[in-house]
């Protein structure tokens, strides 16, 4: 078994080809339209949800069966078709400086995709390594239940705010205890309830160095 090396990749602007268009490469797509990567998807036909994310997302589609010179740009390469052999032809035409997945032969792919939660800048993610991906749903189902979509916003508001400290605090020690201090459910709660003033007053009370309840 391959223990996988965790990481988050920064695919703005790179290219991304995606050879298939059924549900499977749709399931691929719909990850990968929120990393701003420049799609290509190469297929004869498409399945219904491609076709919509054509229409909202800036994705390029090849209405053919696969070349190799389809993925001679391309950084990261996912065969997603329901022939081996055609995934297989896209393996060998892939070169060592890319990264591809093979969906029916993980042992022959650079990386797998986890099952992830998103909220905004939050991503959550859980793998198994491929040893049960039933298993990796139902966590990422009890995450998305955890982690709901206030987390979105309650990032947003951490992030805002740490800028803040960092820009209107100059002790050191200060600094880390408002940046712990506002991990407290307290603020998540506030959030939660569209209380953004009361927050705002409590953010004011920690930059003075007053404690918060």
């Amino acid at each position: 078994m391959v223990n996988y090396y965790p990481l988050m990749l920064n695919l703005a602007g790179r290219r991304a080809v995606i050879v298939g268009g059924g549900s499977v490469a749709a399931q691929k797509i719909r990850t990968l339209v929120e990393t701003a990567a420049d799609i290509t998807v190469v297929s004869p036909e498409l399945h219904d949800e491609i076709k919509n994310e054509l229409v909202k997302e800036r994705i390029v589609w090849k209405k053919k069966r696969f070349e190799e010179k389809d993925i001679c740009d391309a950084f990261l390469i996912i065969a997603a078709t329901n022939k081996s052999e055609v995934n297989m032809k896209v393996y060998e035409a892939a070169r060592a400086h890319q990264l591809i997945m093979l969906v029916d032969r993980p042992e022959l792919s650079d990386f797998i995709v986890p099952a992830t939660v998103r909220r905004g800048k939050l991503a959550v993610s859980v793998s198994t390594s491929g040893a049960s991906p039933g298993l990796a749903r139902k966590i990422k189902k009890e995450l998305a239940e955890q982690y709901d979509e206030t987390y979105e916003e309650y990032l947003f508001f951490l992030e805002e705010t740490r800028c803040r400290v960092l820009r209107e605090v100059s002790d050191h020690h200060l600094k880390r205890h408002i940046l712990k201090e506002l991990l407290q459910p307290l603020f998540l709660e506030l959030t939660r309830q569209g209380k953004v003033q009361e927050r705002e007053g409590l953010v004011q009370q920690l930059l003075k160095g007053e404690t918060v309840r």
